[in-house]
């Protein structure tokens, strides 16, 4: 009984090496990726940074724009921005509900988009982490097709990816690589704060 279930194992595995080899086969060529991770769940800033880490690894540069976070104390933060081959932006003022000024809000992620096409001008980026852009796109104050534009115009091998809840078709269509993120349950919900090291 051992013996046939080991043997019936082999063969799945072997089954299924054959297809995963085939599949790596067919993927010949190489190409800058446009990532977005998308979604109401938690861990799509942290998905990207963990790309940051990677491609640090890897020996690439990283440039991060974080859009709407106005803080300069989260860990991530504290930790990448001191890293040689990281250029650091942070280019929001706050949620909107903090800020309460629309014009103010909309100008702030006009700027920040300039200093975006400045790193997707830039061949010796590898990589640009563009946290949280979905939402000046969904409230309008960067518009779509801009952006797709620059993102378009990037140097071939640069990777970007894009974080935030709720993309824009647009975007998702544009996109090499889409995750939606799904929320199940939240610590938050159950009054329990933002925990440095987990949430900030």
């Amino acid at each position: 009984m051992g013996d046939q279930k080991a043997d019936d194992h082999q063969q799945r595995m072997q089954r299924k090496k054959e297809v995963v080899d085939a599949a790596i086969a067919r993927a010949d060529r190489d190409k800058g990726l446009l990532l977005v991770l998308t979604g109401n769940g938690k861990g799509k800033s942290s998905s990207a940074f963990g790309m940051v880490a990677r491609a640090l690894g890897h020996g690439l540069k990283v440039g991060v724009a974080q859009f709407i976070k106005g803080r300069g104390d989260t860990g991530e933060e504290l930790f990448f921005a001191d890293q040689p081959n990281v250029v650091w932006h942070v280019l929001g003022e706050g949620f909107t509900w903090d800020t309460q000024n629309l014009a103010k809000d909309q100008q702030t992620a006009q700027d920040g988009w300039q200093v975006v096409k400045a790193m997707l001008s830039d061949p010796t980026i590898g990589l640009v982490v563009l946290d949280e852009l979905t939402y000046p796109i969904s409230y309008r104050w960067l518009e779509l097709e801009t952006v797709l534009a620059d993102l378009a115009a990037r140097p071939p091998m640069q990777h970007v990816v894009i974080t935030g809840r709720s993309a824009a078709k647009g975007l998702c269509d544009a996109a090499d690589t889409v995750t939606e993120l799904r929320d199940i349950e939240h610590a938050f919900r159950a009054g329990i704060r933002a925990q440095k090291g987990i949430d900030l």
